[in-house]
């Protein structure tokens, strides 16, 4: 069975970090793409990184590119979104979710896989 564990998520004030983690199992850890998603209250889901098991590609939204860098550890079937100087417009529940059997990665991919979230709160 795939699962998809989050964790990490908290209260920071505004200009803080916080890392997330996204621990994943039932699966060979090498043909994947693994994205972060985020929802905040009253709006839609939206995509913010991804990156790819086999060709390490990474994919980010303009909200947080230069901010946020995601990264895997193959060893540990962990996927990791390193968030830094975070703003109050990226408080939301963030889920990781995946799509197997893949080489690449990319934002269009429909993931077949979801984690339960992780909320990020920050305050200003």
């Amino acid at each position: 069975e795939v699962q998809l564990v989050e964790s990490g998520g908290g209260l920071v004030q505004a200009g803080g970090s916080l890392r997330l983690s996204c621990a994943a199992s039932g699966f060979t850890f090498e043909d994947y793409c693994i994205g972060w998603f985020r929802q905040a209250p009253g709006k839609e889901r939206e995509g913010v990184s991804w990156i790819g098991g086999r060709d390490a590609s990474t994919h980010y939204a303009d909200s947080v590119k230069g901010r946020f860098t995601i990264s895997s550890d193959n060893g540990k079937s962990t996927v990791y979104l390193q968030m830094n100087s975070l703003q109050p417009e990226d408080t939301a529940v963030y889920y990781c979710a995946a799509r197997l059997r893949v080489w690449g990665c990319s934002p269009q991919y429909v993931m077949d896989y979801w984690g339960k979230g992780t909320p990020v709160t920050i305050s200003s």
